[in-house]
């Protein structure tokens, strides 16, 4: 089974906590940079939050990278990232992340369509009014 690709923009970025243990040796060559348009990142307890749009109106553009599940890896790097980041099923009050299918764009300017965990909606709206966005919505940015 193949699927699209992720969209990673924190601790399983290149180089982040969770890369090796969950992508080492289950994707498919090199990740390949991007951004998530209307995407601001905002602080969480030692990991970032995509949300989908800026407290202030503005729409940042989430940096990050897309990462492509090698031959036959497909379902268990899904299931193993559905766990990682606290997803069950959609809307589930219990979702630590909510995994939503959405563009993505390339540093070359090539949109794809990618799985990406973002906060969920009543987080959302807790960090756009009161959390801390990450410098220049890019994990690696931050102090």
């Amino acid at each position: 089974m193949t699927g699209p690709p992720f969209f990673v923009y924190g601790t399983l970025r290149a180089g982040g906590a969770h890369h090796d243990a969950f992508l080492r040796g289950r994707t498919a060559g090199p990740p390949v940079a991007a951004v998530l348009p209307g995407a601001a990142l905002y602080e969480g307890p030692g990991y970032p939050y995509a949300v989908l749009e800026a407290a202030d109106g503005t729409l940042g553009a989430a940096a990050g990278e897309l990462v492509t599940a090698a031959p036959g890896a497909y379902a268990g790097l899904l299931a193993a990232l559905d766990r990682l980041e606290g997803f069950t099923v959609p809307g589930a009050r219990n979702n630590l992340y909510e995994r939503v299918y959405g563009p993505t764009r390339t540093d070359r300017g090539v949109t794809v369509m990618a799985w990406v965990y973002v906060a969920p909606p009543d987080l959302a709206a807790e960090l756009r009014a009161h959390g801390r966005r990450v410098p220049h919505d890019d994990w690696r940015a931050r102090p």
